[in-house]
């Protein structure tokens, strides 16, 4: 059940349809200016009121007067020269800066977006957490990432991975409002099935959304074979053991039947051995599960190595021998500043 708070009432695009036409009557106006208003803004993907040509010029301006339009401004794009990855900088309202991320698969298009100005969750191999958390972004931040990059590419978005900087469950009622109006057949409609959340273990909320009714696909970064191993890489791991994490997981699949994902970043000499390969087989056996190895993408602030594609290769062969499906992602965006923080650490640095 999603709820509105104080800080949203005034955020239109965060609006659910039936609270904007309330809204609309609350100003004065019929509520079927409310469906015109919500098509624009997520159909048809307006970036202003003054677009929106069948909107009366006396409404617009009462709209401009009494809500807020979210509309993020890219201040920098960077192409892959390697495939068709573009890796996003925008503008918040307040100065704030976040990232996204389009990359271009057989199926079509992913957008990654993030869900937090920052994070505060600490991954020792992970950019995006180096200043900690500025803020939670709201639905309509969240949802403006994908239609501004929509509307600079000219391409239909078809997957949703929140994955980019910020840990999602941390900003649980934001993130269940975008869910809401993402996938609301009288928006943009995309299915629930194509929208994956990714959370570094937050068990409580992982019990929450399961319960949530929904049909989203879960994606847990594990990153380590045990708890030593996990503790040293994520900081969540001193507060969540595996086991507690996976019982949570395994609540999530007995209430949605989607099948989960384990994100792997593959670090050298780290997490990589046979001992780890042998150890996470007997951790993952019997789930319905594919764990996604990740080679680590280097930063500058950690000395974290990836690990070579041969040893890459060799560590999933032995996940499969043990009748775990695993996959290695494809590397996008590598000459870019494809890892999740990364673009946004480097231009606060420079500013």
């Amino acid at each position: 059940m999603i709820t509105i708070s104080d800080e949203l009432k005034n955020d239109i695009k965060s609006l659910t349809l039936p609270e904007l036409q309330e809204a609309i009557k609350g100003i004065g106006e019929p509520a079927f200016r409310a469906k015109q208003l919500y098509e624009w803004m997520h159909v048809k993907q307006a970036r202003n009121y003054d677009e929106m040509t069948n909107i009366p010029k006396a409404l617009k301006e009462k709209l401009k007067a009494n809500f807020e339009y979210t509309c993020l401004e890219a201040i920098q794009v960077q192409e892959s020269k390697l495939d068709d990855t573009k890796k996003f900088l925008f503008a918040l309202a307040d100065g704030n800066v976040i990232e996204s991320v389009f990359m271009k698969y057989k199926f079509g298009v992913s957008v990654c977006i993030s869900s937090q100005v920052g994070c505060r969750m600490g991954c020792k191999f992970c950019a995006s957490t180096l200043d900690g958390v500025e803020r939670n972004l709201r639905p309509s931040e969240m949802l403006d990432q994908i239609y501004a990059i929509s509307n600079y590419t000219g391409e239909k978005v078809h997957r949703v991975v929140v994955m980019g900087s910020g840990e999602p469950l941390d900003n649980y009622d934001n993130l269940l409002r975008f869910i809401t109006l993402l996938t609301d057949e009288n928006g943009m409609n995309l299915s629930q099935r194509n929208l994956t959340v990714s959370t570094c273990g937050i068990v409580p909320k992982i019990y929450e959304l399961a319960d949530e009714d929904l049909s989203i696909n879960l994606a847990l970064s594990l990153h380590a074979s045990n708890d030593a191993k996990r503790k040293e890489l994520m900081p969540i791991a001193n507060t969540y053991s595996i086991k507690e994490v996976l019982d949570a997981c395994k609540a999530y699949f007995e209430k949605t039947g989607r099948q989960l994902t384990f994100e792997y970043s593959l670090v050298a000499g780290v997490n990589d051995t046979d001992e780890d390969a042998k150890e996470l087989s007997e951790l993952l056996k019997g789930l319905n599960a594919v764990v996604n190895l990740i080679p680590v993408n280097p930063i500058k602030e950690r000395s974290f190595k990836p690990t070579d594609r041969s040893g890459a290769l060799a560590f999933k062969n032995k996940l499969e021998k043990s009748h775990i499906n695993s996959t290695i992602r494809r590397e996008m965006g590598r000459d870019i500043d494809g890892a999740c923080g990364q673009l946004r650490r480097r231009h606060l640095e420079e500013n």
